[in-house]
């Protein structure tokens, strides 16, 4: 009997406070629709608490109940995980309401709003650069603020997180086998993040980067990325001594140097080989001009006879006497 009694009681609480929030809906009394409001923000139910705050946004403008409303609203936005919302919520209300004490909570938490909006490193990352804007704008205007200190390692966290993506970028081009991207992308983290934690992977990955070209590359540039690769390794060995990315060092230069011995004595044989290939095409050449000479020679000889055999001609027929003349006998 008791456990049914306590089971009406719970079911009339339960049943009590539905029927609240039902009149509170259709309610167009601004005390009751707020008391239920802030009754729902207090416990918690942040769903209630919005859906009465989104019809008391016309009744209390102008009043002193506004920037409250306005205020909670964007709190019970933020704890229901609308963090694009609630940021936004949150910075109004410290633009509109400079002077209220809450303006400085007002702005960190549009700040942490976009923080907390930040998405995963291996999505889109625009809301990771704007939140980081909106961090070092509260940065700016509270310098002196003790939210500043934990703001700082937010920035810090975040700009890790656009360092991160970028490496695994680099990285994933190298995976893919496109070397000669995989070291230009490497070579901008550097740039762009010249204090990144990453630096010692990154080196590594350009150091690999720059052998594999080498060890696969054509022959007219060959010798130039063998020579690339090497100095890399010494690079890499000078910055990270006493690593593994030393030892790696260590072992793709031993592997390079024999490489380039190898190419040495192809390039050699190669460049022999080219030699003799373009003396017999020159000695081809030479040999087809000479003939083509000679033709013309015959051609002209032939031509020249003809000529003179014509002058013969013309010259005999010059010189041969017309016929006697001839008299007609009369009849």
């Amino acid at each position: 009997m008791k456990k049914y009694i306590l089971g009406l009681f719970a079911v009339a609480v339960i049943s009590s406070c539905v029927s609240q929030q039902e009149r509170a809906m259709r309610s167009a009394d601004k005390e009751f629709i707020l008391k239920a409001a802030n009754e729902n923000f207090a416990k918690k139910k942040w769903k209630n608490a919005l859906a009465l705050y989104d019809r008391l946004a016309n009744l209390v403008a102008g009043t002193d109940d506004f920037p409250n409303v306005g205020f909670n609203t964007a709190y019970a936005n933020y704890y229901d995980k609308s963090y694009k919302l609630a940021g936004h919520q949150f910075k109004n209300f410290a633009v509109s309401f400079p002077k209220d004490p809450r303006a400085e909570e007002a702005a960190y938490m549009s700040a942490l709003c976009y923080y907390e909006g930040s998405m995963d490193y291996n999505l889109d990352q625009s809301s990771t650069e704007l939140a980081i804007n909106e961090l070092q704008d509260f940065l700016n205007n509270y310098p002196n603020s003790e939210r500043s200190k934990n703001i700082s390692q937010l920035i810090d966290e975040l700009s890790y997180k656009l360092e991160f993506k970028a490496y695994e970028n680099g990285r994933q081009y190298f995976k893919m086998g496109e070397y000669k991207a995989a070291n230009v992308a490497l070579e901008n983290v550097l740039e762009d993040f010249p204090s990144t934690k990453l630096r010692s992977k990154i080196y590594d990955y350009i150091m690999k980067s720059r052998y594999e070209l080498a060890m696969k590359s054509i022959y007219n540039l060959k010798a130039e990325r063998i020579e690339s690769a090497l100095t890399y390794t010494k690079f890499v060995e000078k910055e990270l001594p006493n690593t593994e990315y030393s030892k790696t060092a260590t072992d793709l230069r031993e592997k390079l140097e024999k490489e380039k011995e190898h190419f040495a004595v192809v390039k050699k044989e190669t460049d022999a080989k080219i030699a003799a290939l373009t003396a017999r095409q020159k000695k081809e050449a030479e040999k087809l001009a000479d003939q083509g000479k000679t033709e013309q020679q015959i051609k002209d000889q032939i031509s020249n006879e003809k000529k003179a055999m014509q002058l013969q001609r013309d010259s005999a027929a010059l010189k041969t006497p017309p016929p006697a003349a001839t008299f007609k006998i009369q009849r």
